[in-house]
């Protein structure tokens, strides 16, 4: 981000600016989306590689991890009964 005064920190290293991937979370101080960790992560992406791959810091991987643990635990899912 080249100006960080729109970017709100939704979480320690996850950041969203309206003018910044259409407001997607991000990893602070990039346009690297926290969804393309975590689902490249779960996709079986090792962080040494993510981390070559994007140029991010050990730090900057586990934020986009810790995001979305943050975010899952505030879901709440109910089953349906089925017919």
């Amino acid at each position: 981000m080249t100006d960080q005064s729109d970017a709100v920190e939704v979480y320690p290293g996850i950041a969203v600016d309206a003018r910044v991937m259409h407001g997607v979370p991000v990893i602070a101080g990039t346009r690297i989306p926290a969804q393309l960790i975590v689902g490249q992560l779960a996709a079986g992406d090792s962080i040494e590689a993510l981390m070559e791959a994007y140029a991010l810091s050990r730090e900057q991987v586990q934020a986009a991890l810790g995001y979305a643990a943050e975010r899952l635990g505030a879901e709440s899912v109910y089953a349906l009964p089925t017919a």
